[in-house]
């Protein structure tokens, strides 16, 4: 073993014991870990950045973007309603989740299938009030188990069909990886199903105090029918199990500037009818987007639309001195002055009997105000008021959620038929959703997660280090050694649990490539066939479900799921152990020696 190698290994060693220990934020270890690697001459001064340019890095800053276009444009408010159940068991959505992301993971890339489902199983967690960490994880390894069915669904399947091609004269075709991958992937599911999600640990208590600060009562809300609505004819009974399904309350009905409460249920809506609810911000909006329901009356929509640099909702509490104080919104003029809209009133403890706008403001009360991005901080001044901590509200433009969907589509297909390098794809997609203003521009770099962005960028070119250097054929010299004169099966066993942990560390990408020519070469000293060993190779690249940087799938969740780095080994080890004991007998029966 050479100096630059025992240097590597030592770094390794000593990186996942402090991810381990928790101490620090992963972020800052791997970067620190990575100035070690240049400083001690095993990682080349002209490499030592070259992780933040990596492909790897690119598609997940890349799909984290993609994704809140998905979420800005309705698209995945349009899957929430139409598949998912927030009264539905964690076990059931998770099943339900899971199925539909194994299923699009084996048909486009598994790191695009979870950048779609992500957002709406975040957003179900919300409306079912439960960690969204308990279900995040297990979404993410059913879109890696998903991606084993198809040689598209996922790098290492076709990496291996092409190794076997340089090989052999011949690749593996679409559907070879279907009967191993098929039996792995409905195992996993089930397990992370009915055990998986108990193993997680809930952060929930850990939230920081801000965290608390935003936890206020619902708004009361006015939403304006317009004209063409669906809901016109309509009685207003007939929407409450809507609203309740969507946690609004509908408490009136204004019609010609006149407030109706309890006479308005039987009424039949007409255009212009303005519905009175109580929700919270992220309620009414669903509500909005569902109903195709506007803001405000057209006069008043149409200024703030107008301002054209996006629009966001945020959080306002009125202080002793606001301008707003005793006024209302109508008297100071925040629509015509700023291309603002009151949304809401939050007043704990009392009621509002007039219209939003024509309500005083009192001292305490927080408001929720529709504003054009580029000038919400000019308006909370003006009105001022202190705003509350950010926290993602979103205005879901309904009327680009086709094309949001279509241009992902496109670019998935692409990128998944060979057409189009998929951080190239992404990267049109981000680019068209900024030019139709999917997503703002002043939100663009909101959305990246830039942690895990650091955490990739500095592990990728410690792991190329690892392999130049020769520590990867160390390994596979050694693995070639110790199986000498043991059984196919326990051969195939020791293949796969080596891969698999070379997975864990390294990209599945570079697993597949070092992992595939030893299970070649093992084959050959055996005298059988290679084809078991290199599907072995296959799923074991694939199933790195012990740490965060093993997958990109596992990076993406790493944030929105609140996870340290040594939660993913309790639920993926067991995972890892059952995918080698269906495995290693189904690549017996259905790809014999």
């Amino acid at each position: 073993m050479t100096i630059a190698q025992m240097t590597l290994f030592g770094i390794f060693g000593a990186v996942f014991v402090l991810l381990i220990w928790g101490r620090w934020r992963y972020d800052l270890i791997a970067f620190a870990a990575l100035l070690v690697g240049v400083l001690s001459g095993v990682v080349p001064s002209d490499q030592a950045f070259s992780g933040f340019g990596h492909p790897a890095t690119l598609v997940v800053a890349l799909v984290l973007i993609v994704s809140g276009g998905l979420v800005n444009s309705g698209a995945v408010q349009l899957i929430t309603r139409s598949m998912v159940d927030s009264t539905r068991s964690l076990g059931g959505h998770i099943v339900l989740m899971g199925g539909i992301g194994a299923v699009l993971s084996a048909f486009m890339n598994n790191v695009a299938a979870l950048a779609l489902l992500m957002p709406v199983d975040v957003q179900t967690a919300k409306k079912a009030k439960r960690d969204p960490g308990l279900s995040l994880m297990p979404l993410s390894f059913a879109t890696i188990l998903g991606g084993m069915v198809t040689m598209i669904g996922t790098p290492p399947n076709i990496i291996i069909a092409t190794i076997r091609e340089d090989a052999f004269g011949e690749p593996f075709s679409m559907f070879d990886f279907a009967p191993v991958g098929l039996v792995a992937a409905m195992a996993g599911l089930i397990y992370v199903a009915t055990i998986g999600w108990r193993l997680i640990p809930s952060h929930r208590g850990t939230e920081g105090a801000t965290e608390n600060l935003i936890d206020i009562a619902s708004y009361v809300a006015e939403l304006t029918l317009p004209k063409g609505s669906k809901l016109v004819g309509q009685k207003v009974h007939e929407l409450y199990g809507d609203a309740e399904k969507a946690d609004v309350a509908i408490l009136g009905m204004i019609r010609a500037g006149n407030r109706l409460y309890g006479t308005s249920r039987n009424r039949e809506m007409q255009e212009g009818d303005v519905l009175v609810m109580e929700a919270t911000p992220e309620a009414l909006d669903e509500f909005r987007t569902t109903f195709k329901l506007d803001f405000a009356d057209p006069l008043r929509q149409n200024r703030v639309q107008a301002a054209g640099a996006g629009l966001g909702l945020i959080e306002v509490v009125v202080t002793e001195n606001a301008r707003i104080r005793g006024k209302t919104a109508l008297a100071i003029g925040l629509n015509w002055r700023h291309n603002t809209i009151l949304m809401g009133i939050s007043r704990r403890g009392k009621k509002i009997t007039k219209q939003v706008r024509r309500t005083e403001i009192m001292h305490g009360d927080v408001l929720l105000l529709l504003a054009p991005s580029d000038v919400q901080a000019d308006v909370t001044d003006w009105l001022g008021c202190l705003p509350l901590a950010q926290r993602g509200l979103n205005v879901t433009q309904n009327e680009k959620t086709w094309l949001a969907i279509g241009l992902f589509a496109v670019a998935v297909a692409a990128a998944s038929f060979g057409l189009v390098y998929l951080p190239v794809a992404l990267g049109v997609v981000v680019a068209l959703y900024v030019l139709t203003k999917i997503v703002p521009v002043t939100e663009v770099y909101s959305h990246v997660e830039w942690p895990v962005v650091v955490l990739l960028g500095s592990m990728i070119p410690l792991g190329q280090a690892l392999e130049s250097s020769g520590g990867t054929q160390l390994v596979a010299n050694s693995l070639i050694d110790l199986t000498q004169g043991l059984p196919a099966w326990a051969i195939l066993t020791v293949l796969m649990v080596v891969t698999m942990t070379l997975s864990d560390v390294l990209n599945n990408t570079a697993t597949a490539i070092v992992a595939a020519p030893i299970g070649i070469k093992m084959a050959e000293s055996l005298g059988v066939s290679a084809d078991p060993f290199l599907m072995a190779v296959a799923v074991a690249a694939s199933c790195a479900f012990l740490t965060p940087i093993g997958h990109k799938n596992n990076t993406l969740i790493l944030g929105p799921g609140g996870y340290k780095f040594g939660d993913y080994w309790r639920a993926g080890l067991p995972l890892e152990i059952l995918v080698i004991l269906v495995s290693i007998p189904s690549i017996l029966i259905f790809w014999p020696l």
